[in-house]
C-alpha cells in the first residue's frame, strides 16, 4: 500500500472542560468544513497525557463522539481512585486524533497501536486503558501503516519526548515482549486454548494442570505468553472475579522487562508482586496455598537440580505443585546449562501428561528473523546437524556474511548502530573466553581477545558509567543500552532478545573438521556447559557438546534482519569464506 493517504487532522488542546468547550464552540466552527466534520461526524482516536514525578502517564481511546466521550471523562475526574481524577491535579494536555477514513475497526486499530506504542516508550510510566482490541479484516485495513506512520510523525511534531521515532520504539525490548501485539492465527488458537482450559479447571476446581507450548527461537512464545497473562487478568476484571495469576521468568533482563510491562499496565498496583523469578515463586508459595495460573516464559531455563537458591531437583514439578494450572513456554534447542537440562525420559513424561489432556501445541511459524526458508535450512543444518552448506541468497533481504576478521565485522556493526532503523546491531560471541564479573582478580577488564583486536566482555563497562548514565540505562536491556556497543554479548544476556544485525564471533570451541562442525567443550570457559551433570540413576555425564551447540543456536537466532559472522577456527573461517562464494 502506497503511503499516500491524506494527511491525519491532529488537534491538541488544554485537557479542561473550558479548553474544551472553547474548542467545540469557537475554535473548531473557524476551520473549515471537511475538518469539522472529521471531528464531529466521524470516529475519533483521542490521547489525554500528563506528568507526573517528570515522566508521562497517558490515556488512549476511541470514540464516536469525542465532545460527550471527554466530557464523560471530566464527569468521573471527582472519583479520587479514578485516573479521570489526575486530569484536574496535572497539567494535561489531549490529542484528538482524526482522519477521513476513520471507521470503528480502523479507529480500534489505531487505538491499540498507539497503546503498544506508548507502553513501550521509557518516559511513558504507566497506560491507562491498556487492553487491546486488534482487528482482523476491514476496509480500510491495507491503509493502517501508512496511516499509523502519518499519525506518528504528527505527534512527534507536538512532542519528540512523548512521541520518539518509531524505530527506537520497535527496537525496545518492552515493545517486543508486549501483550499489545497483534497475534498471529497459530498465536490466537493458542491463546484460545489456553484461556479455555484455564477458565475450565477454575471451574471443576481442577489442580496440577499442564499446559506445555513448544516453539523454536523466534516463533512468538514470549508474545503469547504476556498477551494471554494479561487477557486473563482483563477478563478477570470485567466478570468482577478474583484471578491469582502469576509470569515465571528465569533470566535476569527478561523478568525486568516483565516487570516493567505490569507496573505500566497497572498490574503490580492492583495485584501485587504479579512477576517473579521461579526460585522465589517456589519459595513463598506452598502446595496448600496453590495459585489459580502460573506462567513460565523460557521454560527451558528451570532448574532440574539444585543449587545454591534452589534446593528442590526440578523447578518444573515445584511450579506444578503450586498452581492449579501451570502454561510453559520451552524450547529445547535452547537449554545452554547443565543445570538445566532435561533427561529425555523426564521431559516427555511432561509433554505426555500435556498431550493426554490435549494441552499441548507447537508453534512453528518464525516471527521474529525476516529470513526465508532456505536461510533457516542453512542455520538449522549449521546448529543442529553439524553441516555447513552453501550460504543462501536470502530472497527476503535477510543478509549473512562472512568477515576477514574481527576488526572488519565490528566496524560493519558500528556502522549498523549508527543508523536509526538498526540501533539495534552488537557483537556477540560465544563463550570461549573467561569472564567472572564477581571476581577481582583480574587487573583489567574481562575481554574477548583475537590477535590485536578486543573488547570487553558484556556489562563490564556499567561501572565506568556516570550516576547519570547509570540512571539512563535502569530497566533496558543489555542491547538497549549505548555503551553496550563497546562490549561483546554473551548468550546469557542475549536470549530472548532481538538484534537489527548480530555480529557473532565463533570462538575456538567451534570448528571445522573431516567436512563436519564439531562443538568442543575443551575450549570452552563456560563452566555452566562443560561440567558433569548428576543423572536420575546417579551416573555422571557430560553434555557439553549439546549445550555448545544450543549457545551457538541462540546467537544465531537473534538478528531480525541478518547475522555476520567471523570463526576464530582457520579450518570453518575458510570454510565459512567459501560457502560465502
Amino acid at each position: 500500500m502506497s503511503d499516500r493517504v491524506a494527511n491525519p487532522i491532529i488537534r491538541k488542546i488544554e485537557d479542561t472542560q473550558e479548553a474544551l468547550d472553547f474548542f467545540e464552540s469557537v475554535t473548531l466552527p473557524e476551520e473549515d468544513e471537511k475538518t469539522q466534520d472529521i471531528i464531529m461526524n466521524f470516529p475519533t482516536v483521542y490521547i489525554h497525557n500528563w506528568q507526573e514525578s517528570g515522566d508521562f502517564e497517558v490515556y488512549v481511546g476511541e470514540t464516536n463522539d469525542i465532545f460527550r466521550r471527554t466530557r464523560e471523562h471530566y464527569g468521573a475526574a471527582s472519583d479520587k481512585r479514578a485516573w479521570q481524577s489526575k486530569l484536574l491535579e496535572k497539567d494535561a494536555s489531549l490529542f484528538i486524533i482524526g482522519h477521513e477514513h476513520f471507521n470503528k475497526s480502523l479507529t480500534l486499530d489505531i487505538e491499540n497501536r498507539l497503546m503498544h506504542y506508548m507502553m513501550s516508550i521509557d518516559r511513558v510510566k504507566h497506560v491507562y486503558n491498556g487492553r487491546g482490541n486488534p482487528q482482523s479484516s476491514y476496509y480500510p485495513v491495507e491503509e493502517l501503516d501508512a496511516i499509523f506512520r502519518s499519525i506518528w510523525r504528527g505527534l512527534r511534531r507536538e512532542n519528540k519526548e512523548l512521541f520518539p521515532t518509531e524505530s527506537s520504539i520497535k527496537d525496545s525490548a518492552i515493545y517486543k515482549a508486549s501483550p499489545l501485539h497483534k497475534l498471529t492465527k497459530e498465536q490466537e488458537n493458542a491463546r484460545d486454548l489456553i484461556i479455555q482450559k484455564v477458565k475450565r479447571a477454575l471451574e471443576k476446581n481442577e489442580t496440577k494442570q499442564l499446559i506445555f507450548i513448544e516453539g523454536e527461537a523466534g516463533t512468538g512464545k514470549t508474545v503469547l505468553n504476556s498477551s494471554t497473562f494479561y487477557e486473563l487478568y482483563c477478563r478477570a476484571e470485567e466478570d468482577k472475579t478474583e484471578l491469582d495469576c502469576h509470569l515465571l521468568v528465569n533470566h535476569d533482563e527478561q523478568i525486568t522487562v516483565y516487570e516493567q510491562i505490569a507496573e505500566k499496565l497497572g498490574l503490580t498496583e492492583k495485584y501485587g508482586k504479579v512477576v517473579s523469578k521461579p526460585t522465589s515463586f517456589i519459595n513463598n508459595h506452598t502446595e496448600d496455598d496453590s495459585v489459580d495460573v502460573a506462567f513460565v516464559d523460557e521454560a527451558h531455563l528451570l532448574l532440574t537440580q539444585g543449587k545454591q537458591s534452589y534446593r528442590g531437583q526440578n523447578q518444573l514439578q515445584d511450579i506444578i505443585d503450586r498452581s492449579r494450572v501451570t502454561v510453559v513456554m520451552f524450547d529445547e534447542n535452547q537449554i545452554l546449562t547443565t543445570e538445566q537440562f532435561w533427561e529425555a525420559q523426564i521431559l516427555e513424561q511432561y509433554r505426555k501428561q500435556a498431550k493426554d489432556s490435549d494441552n499441548y501445541v507447537v508453534l512453528e511459524k518464525q516471527l521474529r528473523m525476516q529470513a526465508d526458508p532456505e536461510t533457516m535450512d542453512w542455520i538449522d543444518s549449521f546448529t543442529k546437524e553439524g553441516e555447513l552448506k552453501k550460504i543462501p541468497v536470502s530472497s527476503s533481504g535477510y543478509s549473512i556474511k562472512v568477515f576477514d576478521s574481527p576488526e572488519l565485522l565490528d566496524k560493519e556493526i558500528r556502522k549498523k548502530a549508527s543508523e536509526s532503523d538498526s540501533a539495534l546491531s552488537r557483537v556477540i560471541a560465544t563463550y570461549d573466553w573467561e569472564y567472572n564479573k564477581k571476581s577481582e582478580a583480574r587487573l583489567t577488564k574481562w575481554e574477548v581477545l583475537i590477535g590485536k583486536w578486543h573488547k570487553p566482555w558484556n556489562r563490564e563497562l556499567e561501572s565506568e558509567l556516570s550516576k547519570k548514565e547509570k540512571r539512563a540505562i535502569k530497566g533496558l536491556a543489555w542491547a538497549e543500552q549505548p555503551q553496550t556497543i563497546d562490549e561483546v554479548g554473551s548468550t546469557f544476556t542475549i536470549q530472548g532478545f532481538d538484534l537489527n544485525y548480530a555480529g557473532i564471533i565463533l570462538g575456538p570451541s567451534v570448528k571445522y573438521r573431516n567436512g563436519k562442525i564439531i562443538f568442543d567443550p575443551s575450549a570452552s570457559y563456560n563452566s555452566k556447559a562443560v561440567r558433569n551433570r548428576t543423572l536420575s540413576d546417579g551416573t555422571k555425564k557430560k553434555f557439553g557438546e549439546m549445550l555448545i551447540q544450543h549457545e551457538v543456536r541462540v546467537l544465531m537466532t537473534r538478528g531480525v534482519n541478518g547475522m555476520y559472522i567471523y570463526a576464530c577456527d582457520p579450518e570453518l573461517q575458510a570454510e565459512l569464506i567459501k560457502a560465502s562464494k
